[in-house]
């Protein structure tokens, strides 16, 4: 899994793909991440999209809150990025914080698809390790185990008639208020059994440095694959963004792929 949240340059607003059109109707969405295998997966899947770099903040890993289960957790962690995209293209949202960035050229207004991604053990959050030491940690942890990865999903629909506004040309003001602003969410829950690690194992992984930027230390799509004895629910949704889902939101908000 691949919850990264990489700092693009910050001259790099956004970034066009490359997925063939099938229809000259089709919407096109952003996809508001960093992470290069949701753009692969959206690839994969032929889901017309726009790669959005909004910087993100300093430090690994949103705090949890009080209280907080962890599948809130990475429901509030998704919503947050879908807002702070919003924001980054010039829409008024409820909640934006002073600090939260703009682009500073003009960006077209389309829908907005956020992810998250999480590792859970018992009720703990496996967030993204801080250095080798603690990735190390994490793989202890989830040596043997049946842990569950959850990925968030959430669209934002930037006012309540996407298809009008698409074919209006740029944002008009009127479609900048913040209760126009919709949005809609879904979450794929998979559990993922481990076998027995050792120690070396561990140590050859974590120097090979792909634990870094990962929930729970690892990328079930790269080296740690050897790792996974079983897994029940979305291969995709553990790497980082589950299609099924994803499909089934965008069509439920009227968004064409």
């Amino acid at each position: 899994m691949h919850p990264e949240r990489e700092n693009p340059p910050e001259d790099d607003a956004h970034l066009q793909t490359l997925p063939p059109s099938r229809s000259k109707d089709i919407l096109m969405i952003y996809l508001a991440s960093a992470s290069p295998r949701r753009h692969e997966l959206l690839c994969q899947a032929a889901i017309a999209h726009t790669v959005l770099h909004v910087p993100s903040p300093p430090g690994e890993d949103e705090p949890r809150l009080r209280g907080e289960s962890p599948d809130a957790y990475v429901q509030r962690t998704a919503h947050e990025k879908a807002l702070r995209a919003l924001h980054w293209l010039g829409m008024n949202v409820d909640g934006a914080q002073p600090e939260w960035p703009r682009s500073a050229q003009p960006v077209p207004v389309h829908p907005v698809l956020a992810a998250d991604t999480t590792v859970i053990l018992g009720d703990d959050v496996l967030g993204k390790p801080s250095d080798a030491e603690e990735a190390a940690g994490m793989l202890r942890r989830l040596s043997g185990t049946l842990h569950e990865v959850h990925t968030a999903i959430v669209l934002a629909l930037p006012g309540s008639d996407v298809h009008a506004r698409a074919a209006a040309g740029p944002a008009k003001p009127a479609w900048r208020q913040p209760q126009s602003n919709q949005f809609m969410c879904d979450v794929s829950r998979t559990q993922v059994r481990f076998k027995m690690l050792d120690e070396e194992e561990i140590a050859a992984y974590c120097a090979s440095c792909e634990p870094m930027g990962k929930a729970g230390a690892y990328g079930i799509q790269g080296r740690a694959a050897r790792f996974v004895e079983h897994i029940s629910g979305s291969y995709t949704g553990v790497v980082g963004l589950p299609l099924y889902e994803t499909a089934r939101l965008l069509k439920q908000g009227g968004v064409a792929i």
